[in-house]
Order: C-alpha cells, then structure tokens, then sequence
C-alpha cells in the first residue's frame, strides 16, 4: 500500500516539480494540493495523507501554525516543512511546531522524497541537515567566532551596503566579499541578510536594529 502525500506550496511549479519527483517513486500516491493555509486545512480533512509537504510562507498564513495545528490532533502524520530561508531560526521553529523533517528550498527534489519516507516512518523523529550544527550553535555561550574581517564585512552589512560598495571600502574583490558574507551566513546559522544581522543583534555582535532590504 503507498504512502499518501499532500503538497503545500503558493507556487505551482514547485508543487509541479514535486508531483513529479513523488509520481517516480512507487512507494508514494499524491493524493492533493494546496496554495494557502485554508486549502491545506481543507485537504488535510479531506484526504487523512500520511505525509504532508508543508512550505513555511503562504500567503494566508504560516505552515508552522499548519503544522501545529495538525500535530495536535494527528501523532501519526509525517509533516516535511519546506522553506526558502533555511536558518537557525526556522529550523527550530520547525522542531518545536511538531515536524519531522526541515528542507531547504534549493535542495534537490529528491531529498524532499527522502524526508518524506522518514517522516512517513517516524513522524516525531526530526530531522535536518544541520541539525547538529544549529544544536551547537545555540547551545554554544560563547556565540559564533568572527574574524577581524568577519566584523568589518557584519559592521557594513549592518550600515546597510551592498557587496560592491563593501568590496571598495575594504579594498578586496567582489568575490572576496561575497565569501565572507557566506562565512558570516554559516556561523550565524542564516539564511539571508536579515536573518544574519537580527541574529548578530541578538548576540550582541551589532548595537543597531538592521533596517536595510535583503541581499
């Protein structure tokens, strides 16, 4: 008997693209979709799915607060949250709304499948791809470790410049950039600039409250 699947997605092509990745795999029936927090409620009601693929931002809504509501009154669900900003933040908002799994958008659809088969199987086991990481980062006092240029690059993202203006004023090249401010992403356990900076706020590692766009 196949496991049952419903997609929570705002956008078709990726609900598509995923309908296709579980229509390969023979252990797997997609029973449903849904763009918005009301249809997800309704087909979960109406279809019972052993799985549900949730994305974290719909336009009604969070899947989070989906994910909660269905924990409370399904143990035995599987729940695959997807989302675009896989931080720190995120992830354990995942773990605490009850998922069973965290996946990144730009990951492959496979791993969205291979998630699904572990939240099929254990439904309160959660798992990410980080998840020891963000565990040590949060438990960690000390916070992340910058460099000297770390703090420089963090200070200036925080003033609200770009990668090209960052690059003139420190006298280094784009990519150079660009590579700190990935560094400074995967110790802050960020997705974006946002994230980064309100996490560098909170750590005390910035005195002001970002009020830039994100890069």
């Amino acid at each position: 008997m196949s496991t049952t699947v419903l997609l929570v997605d705002d956008h078709e092509l990726i609900r598509h693209g995923l309908r296709r990745a579980f229509e390969r795999d023979e252990s797997f029936t997609v029973v449903g979709e849904a763009g918005t927090v009301a249809d997800a409620i309704h087909e979960l009601t109406k279809h019972e799915p052993d799985v549900v693929i949730l994305d974290v931002r719909l336009p009604d809504g969070s899947g989070l607060d989906v994910a909660k509501k269905v924990r409370q009154v399904r143990a035995d669900i599987g729940i695959v949250v997807l989302t675009m900003y896989a931080g720190d933040e995120q992830l354990f908002g995942a773990l605490e709304a009850g998922a069973s799994a965290f996946v990144p958008k730009d990951s492959p659809a496979e791993d969205v499948v291979a998630a699904a088969k572990h939240a099929a199987v254990s439904p309160r086991a959660f798992t990410a791809t980080d998840l020891a990481g963000a565990m040590r980062r949060r438990l960690s006092p000390s916070g992340p470790q910058l460099s000297p240029r770390e703090r420089e690059v963090l200070a200036l993202l925080a003033d609200g410049l770009g990668v090209a203006q960052i690059s003139r004023q420190l006298y280094i090249s784009e990519s150079t950039t660009k590579t700190h401010i990935s560094k400074l992403y995967e110790k802050l356990g960020a997705g974006n600039r946002t994230q980064a900076l309100m996490t560098a706020l909170r750590l005390g590692l910035i005195s002001s409250e970002p009020t830039h766009r994100d890069n």
